[in-house]
């Protein structure tokens, strides 16, 4: 008689190869994808319009609910997140048919990271569809404010600070590597979209570990200054771009690498093994 845990591992299986699972990923991969794009377009603004808007993905969302049909699309970008969410914990559970040993324990944990990634993006949205000023930034300078009123509060603000950068540096190798190409159907591409699909996930992975890598160093510093402004994620990031001599391009060159991931993110929703 199969044990409790096989026959949860067996549903978990049946629900991860299901088509309406699969569809609605896909969906989500193409609303992520559409985030970039849009905190793309916030980044360029803020780079030559001076917006004052939030530079990270929640201030790309109320740019989003501002526009014609912006509320509908953002309740459909909050049903795909939800979708990644169950698909990459199913894989956290029983990982991908494709991977063996170590390093299938190692992608496992990565999923688990991702499907918190993705429910974060979704609480955000659905902040948002309530009408909620829901600041990314804000949020997390008031943590490191909160936490930094004690030692043990800002040794976590550095803490937090070295693994943001240390993701940083892993998504800038993975992209350089083109380690994400071994979750692409590529036997379903041209050589035309295999070229493409390959500058996309370098551009977009390095610019995003760029990104996530000065963060982090950003919540470090802000824990060893007792500076909370630091500590303000990929918002606090693009200001210090846009402080140094050639700040507009510089956040101008953000914003491609930023756009080309959310380009990327698109053709995965084509191409990604799900």
């Amino acid at each position: 008689m199969p044990s409790l845990s096989s026959q949860a591992r067996g549903a978990a299986s049946r629900t991860a190869g299901s088509t309406w699972l699969e569809q609605l990923t896909r969906g989500g991969l193409v609303g992520y994808g559409i985030i970039h794009l849009l905190f793309a377009w916030l980044i360029l603004q803020i780079a030559f319009d001076g917006s004052g808007a939030d530079g990270d993905q929640s201030g790309a969302l109320h740019e989003l609910a501002e526009r014609p049909f912006g509320t509908f699309l953002i309740a459909v970008i909050v049903i795909g997140m939800f979708a990644l969410v169950i698909w990459q914990v199913l894989e956290a559970a029983i990982g991908h048919r494709s991977e063996r040993g170590r390093h299938r324990v190692y992608e496992r944990i990565v999923s688990a990271f991702r499907a918190a990634f993705y429910a974060y993006f979704a609480w955000t949205g659905i902040k948002v569809l309530r009408g909620k000023k829901a600041s990314s930034a804000d949020t997390q300078q008031k943590a490191s404010e909160d936490l930094m009123a004690s030692t043990g509060g800002r040794i976590t603000v550095a803490l937090a600070g070295i693994v943001i950068a240390a993701i940083g540096i892993g998504l800038v190798i993975y992209g350089i590597k083109q380690k994400f190409e071994k979750h692409l159907k590529v036997s379903q591409m041209n050589a035309r979209m295999r070229r493409l699909s390959l500058r996309l996930g370098v551009a977009g992975y390095t610019a995003k570990g760029l990104a996530y890598g000065i963060a982090g160093v950003l919540f470090l510093t802000a824990a060893i200054q007792y500076d909370a402004d630091k500590a303000r994620g990929l918002d606090a990031t693009l200001k210090v771009l846009a402080e140094q001599s050639y700040g507009p391009w510089l956040l101008a060159l953000a914003a491609l690498g930023i756009a080309a991931y959310g380009l990327f993110s698109i053709v995965q929703a084509r191409y990604r093994k799900v």
